[in-house]
């Protein structure tokens, strides 16, 4: 999912077992009906650098829609602090859109919530069929052995990005390959003033995303076989603590950004305040910032040793937005025709090139305009070293309780605080006690 939010935080365990039973939907009618064909509404995440770019990137097509159907669609595009309790809210009232945005990451919570339309062989023929996506975007759209909950809509993968003139400055001839290879030039970028790696310390989504990512590169995972909790096996503990000890030891991440939350470490790096930036799909952002293409470069995330792909050399989390229908819309056919709509190989190459983002959709993903240096990094990426976040039903939990045990790390990291295997131990520790019992 798109990580310029600050994560969605509250009481997700509560309203993820009050929407268990709850129906969900555009209407209140208690189920779908097609008793408004007129009129749609559309709860959009936020993409760009500002709500108000997201606006004029949607609005077009909304209209162009609505030419060619008669639906007018009545767009909101919500932030993501927001979004993750907006549509909890709204499946424990009813009262919600007939479309939205969903992070990939949540498909399997919000799935065990009921509300969603299940995309099962008749519903995907209604978008053109299941095999019109390719298979690693439809491993982040629910649990494996249910119809899926949403449809891929974008797709993305961190990479490394890195400021050409700051490297040179520094006598670095090519991004790094390794973790130990980040933290050297570090020091040669630092002893010419600059800043080495940008992160947001204070948001849990961005946090669980690159504790996802250590963690498989040392193995582990953080939840058993059989589905249940499992933060502190020693893998994941040494996982979370070599993240953070890029700030707490290694002095890589500035103490500042402990506090960052909100497109803070982008704004940094575009201005060229820092060398580095580890970010999902970030071309478009950077550009809106004024930042030039030829000024940075894009490279894999750094592994532990060797070259990226599967297992322990993962360097990515499979990103991206699914597009989800509540089940009692107002508006079922227009809902199935929206949809068919933004996932057309048209829009997906207008809406993914506005995004900087890659198409989860095979033949806009083949177009000649996803061709560029920056995607075949995403693309790579995505094909041969991103694992899909757990889809588990407490998946949405697990990244608010491991995320915050992070961004508590972080702030001890700022302060000053030792961290300490122990210390990293005890705050997954805490989040697995908050974790729904089973």
């Amino acid at each position: 999912m798109r990580s310029i939010r600050a994560a969605a935080v509250g009481a997700v365990t509560m309203s993820l077992a009050l929407a268990a039973t709850a129906c969900g939907g555009g209407s209140s009618t208690g189920g779908g009906s097609d008793d408004s064909p007129k009129t749609l509404t559309y709860w959009a995440s936020n993409q760009g650098a500002s709500i108000a770019i997201d606006k004029k990137v949607l609005q077009p097509e909304l209209d162009k829609f609505r030419k060619q159907t008669g639906v007018k669609v009545n767009l909101e595009v919500v932030p993501w602090s927001d979004l993750l309790n907006r549509i909890l809210t709204a499946t424990t009232s009813g009262q919600g859109p007939d479309v939205l945005n969903i992070g990939n990451t949540w498909s399997a919570s919000l799935q065990a919530t009921g509300a969603l339309l299940p995309w099962n062989a008749a519903n995907f023929a209604k978008i053109g069929g299941r095999d019109r996506f390719v298979d690693s975007a439809l491993g982040s759209t629910g649990a494996q052995d249910k119809d899926p909950a949403a449809v891929p809509l974008y797709s993305m993968a961190y990479a490394l990005y890195y400021n050409k003139q700051i490297f040179a400055d520094a006598g670095i001839s090519q991004p790094p390959a390794t973790w130990a290879e980040l933290v050297a030039d570090g020091k040669k970028i630092q002893a010419k003033g600059k800043q080495v790696l940008g992160a947001e310390g204070a948001n849990v989504s961005e946090n669980i995303h690159h504790a996802f990512v250590f963690a498989k590169q040392h193995g582990a995972d953080f939840f058993t076989a059989d589905g249940k909790p499992d933060f502190t096996n020693d893998a994941v503990v040494a996982a979370v603590k070599q993240y953070v000890d890029l700030m707490a030891k290694d002095k890589a991440i500035p103490v500042g950004n402990a506090e960052y939350a909100q497109n803070q470490s982008v704004s940094d790096f575009a201005k060229g305040k820092t060398a580095m930036l580890l970010w999902q799909s970030a071309s478009a952002n950077l550009k809106s910032q004024g930042m030039s293409e030829s000024s940075y470069g894009i490279a894999p995330v750094p592994v532990q040793s060797g070259t990226p792909g599967t297992g322990a050399q993962t360097d990515s989390m499979v990103a991206g937005i699914n597009l989800a229908v509540f089940k009692n819309t107002h508006n079922l056919d227009g809902a199935a025709k929206f949809v068919k709509f933004l996932t057309s190989d048209a829009e997906q190459k207008i809406l993914n090139t506005a995004y900087s983002s890659i198409p989860p959709v095979k033949a806009a993903q083949s177009d000649a305009a996803f061709n560029s240096p920056a995607n075949a990094v995403l693309k790579d990426t995505l094909a041969k070293s991103a694992a899909a976040l757990p889809q588990v039903a407490d998946e949405s939990q697990f990244e608010t309780v491991v995320g915050t045990a992070v961004k508590d790390l972080f702030a001890d990291a700022a302060a000053g605080r030792a961290v300490t295997t122990a210390s990293v131990k005890a705050k997954l520790d805490k989040a697995q006690q908050q974790m729904p019992a089973k």
